[in-house]
């Protein structure tokens, strides 16, 4: 009988992260849950704790690990929770885990990713900021580890699955490729009244349910811009063949465009599961219980361009892709911050772009040398500096 596949997944409350678990409660068969991990959502946590019984749960800090601890201790709970940075690496390299699905939003989730690509992981990628803030040095990490690299993003998991599994012949086929975009809840509203957008109405999407982080950026479509970085990377393409185009129903997830002038795309509901199925039985398939497309019911598939003046975020990644290396980890912790200061009311939504292109601007020409990991991290940091400054400038 096969050994059922050992699974640790970083950012088991989030939105990807109970998406992987449904999932996996499919396949009893194929997969085990060796860890979790979780940020804010602990009570969550611990249920997941009591669900799937894990050898290792993970939290932030020794306080919330205390508490985690004592509730799962009173139900006879053999679990070791660990906390802090370290505890996520040492769960992403673990020589029990066979797979890695890295679902921590945003630059957190870098370390662990890098962790997980040396170890030689199963790498299931739905944290863009792996390949944002790291590049180079994280596409380096992999080969070097002997990792496998899944990508999760439903977009990147279409371009994906559209291509050969032997990435050597990727070159020899692809002219382009086209990543979908929904527009968000703001592709027909007004530029002019943008700046009057509440949190509420940005984490408004009309077609994926995602955490309020990822939300915001779909609103401004700094997600697509991110995920163009992204791409870049995964796909080893220039910054000119990564190209984006509006199609409000999310059918179409994206598409390669290949030499000869064929078109391949991979259509689905918009449903999360059905990237991490494919992430979790590759090469093969699996049941991933999301519903199928019904074609004789479907709305006619439209595409239009990215309007420049409701979505100003957009052509900031492919400015950093030319700069200097390190400027997309600046956009990446701008963005961060700038996000977080508006779903806490400090802001305008208007402002998130403003804040960007100014880091961008005072940062991203000369970021500084980047030949570790602890450079980004710096680079990051002067990044998230910059950023609070201007923020600060705005509130008073």
């Amino acid at each position: 009988m096969k050994r059922r596949q050992r699974l640790a997944i970083l950012g088991s409350t989030g939105s990807v992260g109970t998406s992987t678990l449904d999932v996996v409660a499919r396949h009893p068969d194929r997969f085990e849950v060796f860890g979790l991990s979780a940020f804010n959502r602990v009570d969550e946590l611990i249920s997941q704790c009591r669900q799937w019984r894990p050898t290792i749960a993970v939290v932030p800090d020794e306080g919330r690990a205390a508490h985690v601890r004592g509730e799962l201790a009173r139900e006879g709970l053999g679990t070791e929770v660990l906390s802090g940075a370290g505890a996520l690496c040492q769960l992403a390299e673990a020589p029990e885990v066979d797979s890695v699905m890295a679902a921590i939003v945003g630059a957190a989730g870098l370390q662990p990713c890098m962790a997980a690509a040396r170890a030689g992981k199963r790498l299931l990628l739905a944290n863009k900021e792996a390949l944002v803030v790291g590049g180079r040095l994280f596409m380096q990490a992999v080969s070097a580890g002997g990792a496998t690299l899944l990508p999760i993003d439903s977009e990147h998991s279409a371009i994906f699955q559209c291509l050969p599994e032997e990435r050597s012949g990727w070159a020899d086929r692809i002219d382009h490729i086209v990543l979908t975009a929904s527009g968000g809840p703001f592709r027909l509203r007004d530029p002019a009244t943008l700046s009057a957008v509440t949190p509420a109405e940005a984490c408004a999407h009309p077609n994926w349910v995602m955490g309020r982080k990822i939300s915001v950026d779909s609103a401004t479509m700094m997600n697509k811009a991110l995920e163009v970085i992204e791409a870049r990377w995964l796909f080893d393409l220039d910054p000119e063949r990564v190209k984006v185009v509006l199609h409000p129903q999310s059918i179409i997830h994206s598409m390669v465009v290949c030499k000869d002038a064929s078109v391949l795309a991979q259509l689905g509901t918009p449903d999360m599961k059905v990237p991490i199925a494919y992430g979790l039985s590759f090469p093969e398939r699996i049941e991933s219980g999301a519903a199928s497309l019904d074609f004789l019911s479907l709305a006619p598939l439209t595409f239009e361009p990215a309007d420049p003046l409701r979505f100003p975020g957009l052509q900031l990644a492919w400015d950093c892709l030319r700069a200097a290396t390190g400027a997309t980890t600046v956009l990446n912790a701008a963005n961060e911050e700038a996000v977080a200061a508006f779903l806490a009311g400090h802001i305008r939504f208007t402002d998130i772009h403003a804040i960007n292109t100014r880091c961008v601007e005072r940062l991203g020409s000369n970021p500084g040398a980047v030949s570790t990991i602890d450079d980004l991290l710096e680079i990051d940091r002067q990044a998230r500096q910059a950023a609070l400054r201007h923020i600060k400038e705005l509130v008073a």
